[in-house]
């Protein structure tokens, strides 16, 4: 019974974060390719996968906390990997196995799109750099500073921008 919860809980899990990492291609083609008008539509599929993959979570740590008291015996119920180990460790081999593969296949896939993430960002954080630097150099008199249209300074930040192309 709970071999079988713990199971569909991890399964259920790791097609979220292979789902994650699918939608998260989609948003780093679209910034690469500028293909801005998904974009917003991106980041709310990707809201409603953490949601669930959130709501997943709590049930798997709700099932490993009902069991804790038989594992009272058990070293390192710290943390949500150890619970993990030693409900597993009470399991018959085969489902142990199983049970077991899920989760490190869950953990390498959650790794990489962790990785993904971490190059798209310094990949948005340079251009972002790249932009205040071209404004630096192409408006010194500015002082790398940009200003709205009543003279208010603000930050450089990816929002849109239109440029007056008007002699």
């Amino acid at each position: 019974m709970e071999f079988g919860k713990c199971r569909d809980i991890l399964l259920q899990e790791c097609a979220l974060v292979q789902e994650a990492a699918a939608l998260q291609r989609l948003i780093r083609h679209a910034v690469e390719e500028r293909e801005w008008s998904d974009f917003e539509s991106h980041f709310s599929a990707m809201a409603a996968l953490e949601g669930r993959l959130a709501a997943l979570e709590r049930e798997r740590e709700e099932l490993f906390a009902a069991f804790e008291p038989a594992l009272e015996d058990s070293p390192n119920l710290d943390d949500d990997k150890g619970r993990f180990y030693a409900f597993a460790a009470r399991l018959p081999i085969e489902e142990r196995n199983e049970l077991t593969a899920i989760y490190r296949g869950l953990k390498l896939e959650a790794l990489k799109l962790r990785l993904s993430n971490e190059t798209l960002m310094a990949y948005l954080g340079e251009m972002r750099a790249t932009v205040a630097g071209f404004f630096e150099l192409a408006f010194p008199d500015r002082g790398g500073r940009i200003y709205t249209p009543r003279g208010l300074p603000v930050s450089h930040d990816m929002r849109s921008m239109v440029l007056n192309r008007r002699m």
